[in-house]
């Protein structure tokens, strides 16, 4: 595989802000790379159609004779032309400069909260390195989900020797961290660290409740009163004492340090549909719009063999494919977008329960790429349309046969599903098996653990624990 090709995959699986980096870099470190200063927005809206063939596969470029020196003229196709602006989340145009610094004066991350405290305890310096494993790891809800294992393998050669107990110690270091209830594996953990912290405030009924949340809180989220209080031998009254002391203790430590920072999701493309018809058209603002600086150029001798005509000819061919690179991926990935959005269409005009089953290698198939540069090309980038911004890997999905031969993908069935739940009587909630045979009526037939599989995915209780008394 050339060095050109590495290039150009490399940059196919950058995600926008990685790309920005990456361009910045490039200009840094090459002078013969610059951004043009004075140029009109160009049109860059295409519209879908199936002979539109102009796009080329990454991989092509595997196959092409490369010359080892490329020519010298500056006025090769020598300019990269994106545009440059800055769209929010909100689709509003705002100036690039004003969103930096409105990010610039946001608070600290939990992350960086945790690796404040960490360089404020005593640790010594193989404690340290794995502390902000550990920290690295803890989502923003504060839990820790992974493995001691799966951190111990994510440590450098330096830590070979590291053992899990070792990991283990550290991990309760950190537990007692602000905010209170940190880098618990789970929910049981969670709130027992807490338990061991508001110890020494007096909080009543602590033992009661460390037993009630270590042994009992599958049975509590069941809102199996009867079987608590038989096991612990309490009131109503001291149950309802002890819930709501449990109600006390935040599920979501986390959440606790808040940032006023705005997440943006950047989309790479825009869909609009205009006359019936689905248009597509790269975002401006993922990058600048690149060219060869030409004074550089010009200083260029072809028959000096100097070491500094020969740098400025070596930076000259690698800034040529480095735009080469930058239009390769922008073709790439909206010729993949487009076949997406031509099979997708009727989840952009109805919604969840009109999307279709896909996988990468129908999309593969219709573009003529690889599996793999499909999966590139839609890891990390995402498409703006009227329902939301979508990362492209959500137009994937598996398939679930039909009676009349046809077939449903599971964000349908997901779809169908959250709206029957939605609608059921709340006194009588339907079963995953009553979920099942509603769809099963609608010709579609899914097992009831694949029901209940799908349920979890969208964060939706059983029906014993959904039912209310109303």
């Amino acid at each position: 595989m050339t060095p050109q090709l590495q290039q150009a995959i490399r940059l196919l699986q950058l995600s926008s802000l990685e790309l920005q980096t990456e361009i910045q870099e490039a200009l840094e470190t090459n002078p013969l790379l610059e951004v043009e200063e004075d140029f009109d927005f160009d049109e860059n809206a295409r519209q879908r159609s199936e002979d539109d063939q102009d796009s080329r596969d990454v991989s092509q470029l595997e196959n092409q004779d490369i010359p080892d020196d490329l020519p010298i003229d500056s006025k090769w196709e020598d300019t990269y032309d994106h545009q440059p602006t800055t769209v929010s989340s909100n689709n509003t145009m705002v100036d690039s400069d004003m969103e930096r610094d409105n990010q610039d004066d946001s608070p600290d991350s939990l992350q960086q909260h945790l690796l404040w405290q960490m360089r404020l305890t005593h640790f010594t310096d193989v404690e340290e390195g794995i502390a902000a494993m550990i920290i690295d790891s803890i989502e923003d809800d504060g839990y820790l989900k992974a493995s001691l294992e799966d951190i111990q393998q994510s440590l450098g050669e330096e830590f070979a020797e590291i053992e899990l107990d070792e990991i283990e110690t550290v991990l309760h270091r950190i537990q007692h961290f602000d905010p209170v209830g940190v880098a618990a594996r789970d929910l049981r953990e969670c709130l027992l660290i807490q338990l061991r912290v508001y110890e020494e405030s007096g909080l009543p009924h602590i033992q009661l409740m460390r037993e009630l949340i270590d042994k009992h809180l599958d049975t509590l989220a069941k809102r199996d009163y009867a079987q608590i209080k038989r096991a612990l031998k309490v009131t109503d009254d001291e149950l309802t004492e002890l819930v709501r002391s449990i109600q006390l203790l935040n599920p979501r430590p986390g959440s606790q340090i808040q940032t006023d920072k705005t997440e943006y999701i950047v989309p790479d493309v825009y869909a609009q549909k205009v006359n019936g018809r689905w248009l597509l058209s790269l975002n401006p603002d993922n990058a600048p719009r690149l060219q060869i600086a030409d004074h550089y150029a010009q200083l260029i001798n072809r028959a000096d063999n100097s070491a500094e005509n020969t740098y400025l000819k070596n930076n000259l061919q690698e800034a040529r494919w480095f735009l080469k690179s930058l239009q390769s991926r922008n073709e790439t990935l909206l010729k993949v977008t487009d076949a997406i959005v031509e099979r997708q269409k009727d989840f952009l005009d109805y919604g969840e329960e009109a999307m279709k089953p896909l996988v990468l290698a129908d999309i593969a198939e219709a573009v003529e790429m690889h599996e793999s540069t499909i999966s590139r090309v839609t890891t990390r980038k995402y498409l703006h349309t009227p329902r939301g911004i979508f990362e492209l890997k959500y137009f994937f999905s598996s398939h679930v046969g039909t009676d009349s031969g046809g077939e449903c993908s599971a964000t349908a069935i997901r779809a169908i599903i959250k709206k029957l739940v939605a609608a059921e009587n709340p006194q009588k909630p339907l079963s995953d098996s009553k979920i099942a045979a509603i769809l099963g009526d609608q010709g579609i037939n899914v097992a009831r653990r694949t029901i209940a599989k799908y349920r979890e995915t969208l964060a939706i209780a059983p029906s014993n624990e959904r039912k209310r008394l109303v």
